[in-house]
């Protein structure tokens, strides 16, 4: 199976280099060409469609010397929407004033060009789970046509003992609480995270990403925060966690 991996990654970057001329296929014309489904929060109407989610002005930030003015973000959040980005996360507001104001204006300027398809990229805001952050967050979202909240809490047991200083059942709550909060501002796309899955017991997740699906989440986002997985291990996390949520995972 490593083997095969390579094979792949060596015959990508061959292509991506130059060195490898690309394999025109009638599919692979017929899915760049498709129409993309109409987005509904939780919901993909095409199974074979893959919506992305880019953080290059949030996560991506925080790379030595990438920090970036809100003009050069303006810029960075034009060029992903003319790539087609389906949702972008423009920041963490509640990070300071000058971070609030980018992602708003990221909404108000790039969350309202809608093109001649009807496509406009979801921007995203990321919040932690609580009150505070999520109303800063869904405050900077709210003029594009398509806000959400992003919210985390860690569930692995070294954050939540040693960072959070919380029991499961606490973090449990706290993250229902602040689905249900960010709700209750008016959104209605939800994306949560539970911070270091990877280091998290598979049944403690399922029982939390089930709890804040029932609380109103439409997206579940599963972070290897701290790099601790590889591929062949986060697969299977993955596969576990659709088993164990059934019918909301889909």
């Amino acid at each position: 199976m490593a083997a095969v991996r390579c094979t792949i990654a060596a015959a990508l970057i061959g292509q991506a280099w130059g060195l490898v001329p690309p394999q025109p296929t009638q599919a692979r014309h017929t899915t760049l060409h498709a129409k993309r489904p109409d987005y509904i929060p939780g919901v993909i109407s095409d199974p074979g469609y893959v919506r992305i989610f880019d953080t290059t002005l949030r996560d991506g930030e925080q790379s030595p010397g990438a920090t970036l003015t809100s003009n050069e973000k303006l810029d960075i959040a034009r060029m992903l929407a003319k790539l087609g980005v389906d949702i972008i996360e423009a920041g963490f507001p509640i990070a300071s004033p000058d971070d609030f104001d980018a992602v708003n204006q990221i909404a108000r300027v790039v969350g309202n060009e809608v093109d001649e398809d009807g496509y406009v990229p979801v921007i995203c805001g990321l919040s932690r789970a609580n009150p505070k952050d999520i109303e800063r967050a869904w405050e900077a979202v709210k003029p594009a046509v398509r806000p959400r909240v992003h919210t985390f809490i860690a569930t692995s047991p070294i954050h939540m003992e040693t960072k959070l200083k919380k029991t499961p059942d606490e973090v449990l709550q706290i993250a229902v609480d602040a689905v249900k909060f960010a709700k209750s501002l008016g959104c209605d796309d939800i994306e949560f995270s539970p911070e270091d899955a990877g280091r998290s017991d598979p049944e403690f997740l399922i029982k939390v990403l089930s709890a804040v699906v029932d609380a109103g989440a439409t997206t579940l986002n599963i972070p290897d925060t701290t790099g601790w997985n590889v591929p062949w291990e986060f697969g299977p996390l993955i596969q576990q966690l659709r088993e164990g949520l059934g019918e909301k995972a889909d």
